[in-house]
């Protein structure tokens, strides 16, 4: 079995509620309480790389993910990222890391909520980084989506091949 590095960049998955602001911030990765709770029987390793809400990644911000892709010794990866850039992400990861499977993820809800989609998600980033070929995707709402070929639905909160927009 492949071992699987898991990049965090931060996005709704993250967010934690602080009471004394009454804001929603991005907080430490919640990935790892997630899979620490199940009795999984994959080799993972979780590494920080960003801490930000995906509206606010720039370009170098995105470089960043890309060189820590290309770098991780590992050739399964998969990037937890915020949903409202996360397209982007997945196209650059796309041009620039031809030898890997990377499969990106998030949640539309913050992953300690009880009603939040993240641990659908993840477990679905799990079994799609351990069948597809190399190449960049996105798994999202039950679906695995080519990084070409999808687009977030603001309207239906979701994502979507650029097909099922026509």
């Amino acid at each position: 079995m492949q071992p699987i590095k898991i990049f965090t960049t931060g996005g709704t998955i993250d967010k934690v509620y602080f009471d004394a602001k009454s804001t929603y911030e991005v907080g430490a990765p919640n990935i790892e309480r997630v899979l620490a709770e199940l009795p999984l029987n994959i080799d993972y390793t979780v590494t920080s790389i960003l801490r930000k809400d995906s509206l606010e990644i720039t370009t170098a911000d995105r470089n960043v993910v890309v060189a820590a892709c290309r770098d991780a010794e590992e050739r399964q990866i998969i990037v937890t990222h915020g949903t409202d850039t996360m397209v982007e992400t997945a196209k650059a990861l796309q041009e620039a890391v031809k030898d890997k499977t990377i499969v990106l993820t998030g949640a539309l809800e913050p992953a300690l909520f009880k009603t939040s989609d993240a641990m659908f998600n993840i477990g679905c980033a799990i079994a799609a980084v351990q069948s597809l070929p190399p190449g960049a995707y996105i798994t999202m709402n039950g679906r695995i989506f080519e990084s070409g070929n999808v687009i977030k639905d603001l309207e239906l909160s979701r994502f979507v091949t650029l097909n099922d927009m026509e």
